[in-house]
């Protein structure tokens, strides 16, 4: 005998249907029409810097700058989000968003097991995991990036395709990244020997296939346990954006599913790996160009302890052009730039309100800072670490959730709003 759902409660869905929301998702728009200038400066704005760094630095930069681009287009075509994600899951139990993490993760995963454990690179690159220490700095750091990222609006990879898009409140917000990077690099000392244990890798213990299993077996656990939480608190649904219509249309213009997001991602994060041997990543590059800025007002940055780390003097005295992130930093910008004025929607964003301005730029510092102490970002530590086997990553993640938790209570004092169940969309 079985035993009616009572009145009014949200129906039941097998483990495998899609997870339920209060409503329907709403049909996408139209995508408007494409803006032409923003696309023709955008284009030769790319074209320019690709000629150049091909031209001044050689192939493998150039590559990096080209995978910046397609990480760029990727990230706004999709509406990629880890700052959106973890707020809806959050605020309303709308897991739609972590759900496509673990796919980002998972393929990225899968694909860093293949690259590293065979030894595969391009260029005379040696593959290697992204790992990081386990400790007060990494637990004090995913906070605090956590919470800034929830005033400030965006992660970084989020950040670099809301400025690409023009923007204008998170081009305050990248403003105080580049602070808060410069100052945590400036007191390097303050911080660098906080009490931590050494990385911890899986494939050091347990092999990369080991460790490739354990990983796909944690993220499966992550995935039905968002979709538990969202079964349970049948919140509303995601809010889609304008897309255009037929699928090559949609492939150009937008708007991709997060699924296709996660796949083409994970496919140009692993392109990183393969060329410059290292992870995609993108905070380093904010203490790059805050201290070279910092070097050109008359400070000495070349003296600063976080500059005198090993490999650290080259990359200071080096051209930001021929550095790794801000190689892939600029283009995702471009790239953003470019998806957005196809997709008719580039425009820049005046008016900003007075406090949504002051939680951009306190939001960035807070990231800045928080990246530094926790040695990387959602990209660097939270995908690169678990796509790696690392422990941190793991870390990084649950406390990004915790700190999330913190940064939706301070975003109504800055006058922002957050997700609520009796909304049409979250």
């Amino acid at each position: 005998m079985t035993t009616a759902p009572a009145a009014g409660a949200p129906p039941r869905a097998g483990l495998l249907s899609p997870a339920p929301t209060s409503a329907p998702a709403p049909d996408a728009e139209a995508a408007p029409p494409v803006r032409r200038v923003p696309l023709a400066v955008a284009g030769v704005v790319g074209a320019a810097l690709i000629a150049y760094v091909f031209a001044r630095h050689g192939a493998k930069p150039g590559v990096l700058l080209l995978l910046g681009i397609g990480l760029g287009f990727a990230l706004f075509h999709s509406r990629f989000g880890f700052t959106s994600a973890w707020r809806q899951l959050v605020a309303v139990g709308n897991g739609a968003g972590l759900r496509a993490h673990t796919l980002l993760l998972g393929t990225t995963a899968t694909l860093f097991a293949l690259i590293i454990g065979t030894g595969s690179g391009l260029f005379g690159s040696v593959p290697a995991p992204s790992a990081g220490p386990i400790g007060v700095g990494l637990l004090i750091g995913a906070f605090l990036f956590a919470v800034g990222m929830q005033l400030g609006g965006a992660c970084a990879s989020g950040t670099l395709f809301a400025v690409g898009s023009g923007q204008s409140t998170i081009v305050l917000t990248l403003f105080g990244f580049i602070t808060g990077s410069t100052l945590a690099a400036w007191q390097f000392g303050l911080w660098s020997d906080l009490p931590a244990f050494d990385p911890y890798v899986l494939s050091d213990h347990v092999g990369w296939f080991g460790s490739w299993a354990l990983t796909i077996v944690a993220l499966a656990a992550v995935w039905f346990v968002a979709r538990a939480v969202q079964a349970r608190r049948n919140p509303p649904p995601i809010g889609t954006p304008p897309s255009a219509r037929g699928t090559l249309a949609r492939t150009v213009r937008g708007s991709w599913p997060l699924a296709a997001g996660a796949v083409v991602l994970a496919l140009l994060g692993a392109g990183v790996l393969l060329v410059s041997g290292g992870a995609w990543g993108i905070t380093s590059a904010f203490a790059l160009w805050g201290s070279k800025l910092a070097g050109v007002l008359g400070a000495s940055p070349e003296s600063w302890a976080f500059w005198q780390q090993p490999g650290s003097p080259a990359q200071l005295a080096g051209p930001v052009l021929a550095d790794k992130n801000s190689l892939t930093d600029i283009g995702i910008m471009v790239g953003a730039a470019v998806a957005a004025a196809a997709g008719g929607v580039w425009q820049l964003h005046r008016g900003i309100p007075a406090r949504s301005a002051l939680a951009a730029v306190i939001g960035g510092v807070l990231m800045g800072i928080g990246a530094r102490l926790a040695g990387g970002c959602n990209i660097g530590a939270y995908l690169a670490g678990i796509a790696s086997g690392s422990l941190h990553g793991w870390l990084w993640g649950g406390i990004a959730l915790v700190g999330t938790w913190a940064g939706l209570r301070l975003r109504p004092l800055f006058g922002l709003g957050n997700p609520k169940p009796a909304d049409s969309v979250c």
